[in-house]
């Protein structure tokens, strides 16, 4: 993993609903006009920070931020990633229009910003890269489906990260979905990762499904 630092984050108000906030993020520094309507208005808040901390982005890689909120990832993304292979998208109104004007903003016009409910208008397919940063809700609905249907938006070998304050409900389903899961706790955040692999053929699946939990385990780590 390549050493991660964000620093200075400042703040102006334009008005009561409406801020502008800026953040050094390794080598870029990025601008970000938010507002009280969306998550985390005042910073980009500690969960996000976390989860890109595990993440290696690729000069190629193509990826969702799912969830974009005002779009804080896709667009440090894009400081590494072509804008043509970055989607970002967000149910609310409001954070497709700030994700618009953060991308120009920042000099990533090129991206793709979709209004989508989970992965529903979410056209393309083959990503590298998932990341989500999901809302916290008393039931489990949203994640349950943005876990399946990120599955099915993965290229073999791609990986979907996830950061949440709960652990055993992920924990599980991705187990469910994927197979297997890595999690890193950092402070007070659990951090998800989980790969997209071949499907096991018959016998190999037989075996695996006749493994305890702590050889699956160990099956996992080693074939990722």
């Amino acid at each position: 993993m390549n050493k991660f630092y964000a620093k200075d984050v400042h703040e102006c108000k334009e008005s009561k609903d409406i801020r502008m906030i800026r953040i050094e993020i390794n080598n870029a520094v990025l601008r970000f006009k938010t507002s009280s309507a969306i998550f985390s208005p005042s910073g980009i808040d500690k969960g996000t920070l976390a989860l890109i901390s595990q993440v290696s982005f690729d000069k190629n890689d193509k990826i969702l931020d799912l969830g974009c909120g005002y779009g804080f990832v896709g667009i440090y993304a894009s400081k590494i990633i072509e804008h043509k292979n970055i989607v970002m998208s967000d149910i609310s109104d409001d954070a497709i229009e700030l994700s618009k004007y953060n991308a120009k903003l920042n000099g990533s016009e090129g991206i793709s910003i979709v209004k989508s409910d989970c992965l529903n208008n979410i056209k393309k397919d083959n990503f590298s890269l998932i990341l989500s940063n999901p809302p916290y809700h008393a039931d489990f609905a949203v994640p349950k489906k943005l876990i399946e249907q990120s599955y099915k938006k993965l290229k073999i070998g791609g990986k979907m990260y996830m950061v949440t304050k709960r652990k055993d409900w992920y924990k599980n389903k991705f187990i469910s979905i994927f197979g297997g899961v890595d999690i890193k706790e950092i402070d007070g955040y659990f951090i998800f990762m989980a790969q997209k692999r071949k499907k096991q053929d018959s016998s190999e699946e037989k075996n695996f499904n006749n493994m305890s939990k702590k050889l699956r385990k160990k099956y996992f780590h080693k074939n990722l």
